[in-house]
């Protein structure tokens, strides 16, 4: 009699193959236990918020985003955008965005320009200047930046004088505890005639630029683009603003009773704010920049200067470039921190999105959902400069060949 049995795995009697689990593949595995993990994701995020929806019913929590079109009711001190105390919970969390992104973004731009300036600095051969540079970096990177906010805010509102004594460095500059007043041209369209004409000339210059490297790639010889891209810049403008008019006429500041007014205002949380985090900042981005130009290797100078060019060309042309790859990717990181560390501003009293919804939160009781609103303002002004820094980045990547 013939034993028809045979265990698991083994092949029949007539050579075929065994039949396998599907659970044997791995693939398969992989598969299922990610939606097993993705269930218990989403079974625990549906109890937590069932959870809280019923705790907040049960103790009679209003809900949702229906407060956003109510009457704020609370004024805010200084906004790019028009608005007043009967406007929306919603026009006034959007005040809030506009200046969480003007702190951000006037930030970014000194503390890039400052981190350059100071991380180039540090490699200088002129001893004091290295010296002072690295006494900047390893002092600022050291302080809590919210005591470097404290810091700044106190000299600007105790240091400096009262209004009606306000320092004077230039005519129509005032310098005193309410802030700074400045000049500003009188409304009129040519200005915004030139605004828009300096605009083209940064794009025309831009295509100049593009155009000479190319020309530069095919032949060896680059085009003179540094008088032409001083023409457009200037020139333009400058002429659009001569056809509108030419006005010349200035909004100065006046003291009236306790303050100035007219001209340009510069709040003191504002000027404190911006200090703060773009020195702060900058030293970090400093250490980047060093550290990138320390990576290129020394024979990038060497063939630079036996070519007879100059340190500044040498910098500016060679190193410079390539060290862009490395310094990119951590500059890109300490953008988002400064983005992030604006939140500090309510310390200070800044009316940024975060002092904007605190303000909403203790009218409305609505703690969720203005807590969600700042997190949704912040990872998308974050997500934006994440993909603008990874596009530049692949942009100056350098291409194998």
């Amino acid at each position: 009699m013939t034993d028809t049995s045979r265990r698991p795995g083994t092949s029949a009697p007539d050579g075929t193959p065994p039949r396998r689990s599907m659970l044997n593949d791995a693939g398969v595995r992989a598969v299922l236990f990610q939606i097993i993990a993705m269930a218990i994701v989403i079974a625990i995020g549906w109890y937590l918020v069932g959870n809280t929806l019923h705790n907040l019913a049960t103790r009679n929590i209003q809900t949702g985003f229906d407060y956003l079109s109510r009457e704020a009711g609370f004024a805010i001190g200084e906004s790019l955008i028009p608005y007043n105390a009967t406007d929306t919970y919603a026009r006034a969390l959007w005040v809030g965005v506009v200046n969480t992104l003007k702190v951000s973004l006037i930030g970014i731009v000194f503390a890039m320009l400052i981190g350059v300036v100071i991380g180039v600095a540090r490699l200088s051969s002129n001893w004091l200047l290295a010296k002072l540079a690295t006494i900047y970096v390893e002092t600022l990177r050291n302080i809590p930046v919210l005591l470097q906010l404290f810091f700044w805010y106190g000299l600007i509102t105790e240091v400096l004088p009262a209004p009606r004594q306000a320092l004077q460095p230039i005519e129509g500059v005032f310098l005193s505890n309410r802030g700074f007043k400045m000049p500003a041209p009188a409304d009129h369209p040519a200005w915004w005639g030139a605004l828009i004409a300096l605009i083209v000339a940064i794009l025309a210059v831009r295509f100049l630029l593009a155009r000479a490297r190319r020309i530069q790639a095919a032949t060896g010889d680059r085009p003179k683009t540094l008088i032409p891209s001083l023409a457009l810049l200037i020139g333009l403008p400058v002429a659009v603003w001569a056809v509108m008019g030419a006005p010349l006429a200035l909004d100065m500041p006046e003291l009236r009773g306790f303050n100035f007014q007219g001209g340009v205002s510069v709040s003191p949380e504002f000027a404190a704010l911006t200090l703060g985090l773009t020195l702060y900042t900058a030293a970090f981005i400093a250490e980047t920049v060093r550290s990138g130009i320390q990576a290129v290797g020394k024979g990038q100078w060497e063939a630079a200067a036996a070519l007879g060019l100059k340190p500044g060309v040498t910098m500016r042309l060679i190193i410079l470039p390539q060290a862009l790859r490395v310094i990119v990717p951590p500059t890109t990181s300490q953008f988002l921190n400064l983005t992030k560390n604006s939140s500090l501003a309510v310390a200070i009293g800044y009316p940024d999105i975060v002092s904007v919804a605190n303000t909403t939160l203790n009218q409305t009781g609505q703690a969720i959902e203005n807590i969600a609103l700042i997190m949704l303002a912040y990872l998308t002004v974050s997500l934006s400069i994440s993909a603008f820094m990874n596009w530049y980045n692949k942009r100056i990547a350098l291409v194998e060949r």
